[in-house]
């Protein structure tokens, strides 16, 4: 997605801040905005949560929040799933907006784009208080499926993405009154806008919608949890380092001495945010492409296929969700390998070590310490002002986004005009992702660790693919990332 810069003049930024600030302050705010990128256009978002049922819907929320200046949040739907089939809990979505509310203000001194607490208010909705199919049909509609349908009646040319942290019905609700209701051209374009991406099937209503609707964009891990891409966010893996999602990172980072919203963020009772990689992609962070699922972001790497997904011994799957054979391609479960760098002592500050780890856990896991370090900066700015807190680099290539290249021909790749909005030293790692080109082979490169790097061509006998992303992480606290990437093709 191109980006542009948008410059706030000194005395808006005091404005936009809400008080008169000190001038070094403001200064210092005129500085950051000017150096953000700004999004041609966010991404819309409605969540389906089961909240109530478990605390990781609620510290999804929480985190969720602090990017709702980077995202347009047009639906926050309570519903029911396979853990609390018959109880919605919209009343525990206020409750995150209103700590958000009190926060707010604070927020605003570091990104003029967080909205008003009751703007968010304004778009909680709740399903029917029932299981999955029982939710479907003549009659069942809800306040939650007639908000989905507006949202995408509306004159907006953006794709909307439902993201489902339990059951589906309240989507399935919308999508039956659409085919029932609607003429089939107004029908096929409304369900062309949705992106669905569910954290895997919480009621039975989620294959019936992928049989049903047999071209809507599904982003999933059927089956067992424990097969999925999304449990990587809070799976110990062995042989690197976890402590950021360990207890006491959360309580130190997160939840203690950090206003009202870091309070609100409960303990972990069966695991750290499950719910939370179905919007990673969504953060514009020169990295996600969410229309392009198989280039890999935060939130996971998936591919378009028919997956067998894992049952159990009696033939269902995860709560006693019925085990139903997926009918056609969805997006889905995709392996990486990945060699997670190192720190040098003496010499090169970074490069990539020798231990690869392979999976599709490892496509969300990989980008997992930047993530969380992200988390850490935006709950620092609920309380603290600007210069006591760290914002992200600012990407900028010295190439083109789109190289073409002959067969054999080496090229440059260069990160120069990259900057930091508060002046921090900057950390350079370049890398080719097989998984998201045709070139599945490791091209040479020179040090990878500095801003503009050489590497050798590849042979090719037809037009090929590779990809390179450089990574750049500033010296603050906590380390923040962002990235570009360069696609390289490779003509015969």
């Amino acid at each position: 997605m191109l980006r542009k810069t948008t410059v706030i003049p000194l005395a808006l930024s005091v404005w936009l801040a809400g008080s008169i600030l000190p001038l070094a302050q403001a200064a210092q705010a005129a500085t950051v905005a000017a150096n953000a990128p700004a999004e041609t256009g966010k991404q819309r978002l409605i969540v389906l949560t089961d909240v109530g049922a478990d605390p990781d819907d609620t510290e999804s929320l929480v985190r969720l929040m602090l990017y709702s200046n980077e995202i347009d949040i047009e639906g926050l739907i309570a519903t029911t799933s396979v853990w609390m089939k018959a109880t919605i809990n919209p009343q525990s979505v206020r409750e995150v907006i209103g700590a958000y509310g009190q926060v707010r203000d604070n927020l605003l001194l570091h990104d003029k784009g967080y909205p008003q607490a009751k703007d968010l208010l304004s778009v909680v909705r709740q399903g029917l208080p029932v299981y999955g199919m029982a939710g479907v049909g003549e009659g069942r509609d809800s306040p939650g499926s007639d908000r989905i349908i507006q949202v995408l009646q509306e004159k907006d040319d953006r794709p909307v993405w439902v993201t489902a942290w339990g059951g589906t019905n309240t989507l399935a609700q919308a999508l039956y009154k659409i085919k029932h209701t609607m003429s089939e051209a107004e029908a096929v374009r409304l369900i062309a806008k949705l992106r669905v991406h569910t954290i895997s099937d919480q009621d039975d209503s989620g294959t019936w919608i992928r049989t049903n609707f047999p071209d809507l964009f599904y982003i999933i891990s059927p089956g067992d949890y424990g097969a999925s891409t999304w449990i990587a966010i809070n799976s110990v893996i062995p042989g690197i380092d976890n402590t950021t999602i360990s207890n006491k990172w959360l309580a130190d980072n997160i939840q203690q001495g950090h206003g009202p919203l870091g309070a609100i963020y409960p303990d972990v009772g069966y695991g750290m945010e499950g719910d939370t990689p179905s919007f990673l992609s969504l953060i514009p962070n020169g990295l996600n492409e969410p229309e392009h699922p198989d280039r890999g972001g935060w939130g996971g790497r998936y591919e378009l296929y028919k997956p067998q997904p894992y049952a159990d011994a009696a033939g269902n799957m995860p709560g006693g969700v019925p085990y139903m054979p997926e009918t056609r391609p969805i997006w889905t479960n995709a392996s990486d390998d990945y060699a997670p760098p190192e720190k040098g002592e003496y010499n090169r500050a970074i490069h990539f070590g020798s231990k690869t780890f392979s999976g599709d856990k490892v496509s969300l896991w990989r980008w997992r310490d930047d993530f969380q370090n992200d988390f850490a900066a935006r709950m620092a700015w609920t309380t603290k002002p600007l210069k006591e807190t760290n914002h992200p680099p600012v990407v900028r290539l010295d190439v083109p986004e789109v190289l073409t290249v002959k067969s054999g021909q080496g090229f440059a790749l260069s990160a120069k005009g990259t900057t930091d909005p508060d002046g921090d030293s900057l950390t350079y790692l370049w890398f080719q992702y097989p998984e998201a080109g045709t070139i599945k082979t490791v091209m040479k490169m020179s040090a990878e660790d500095i801003q503009g790097v050489w590497v050798d061509g590849a042979t090719v006998t037809r037009p090929e693919t590779a990809e390179f992303i450089v990574r750049v992480t500033d010296k603050g606290t906590p380390p923040l990332t962002r990235y570009k990437r360069v696609t390289v093709k490779v003509l015969p």
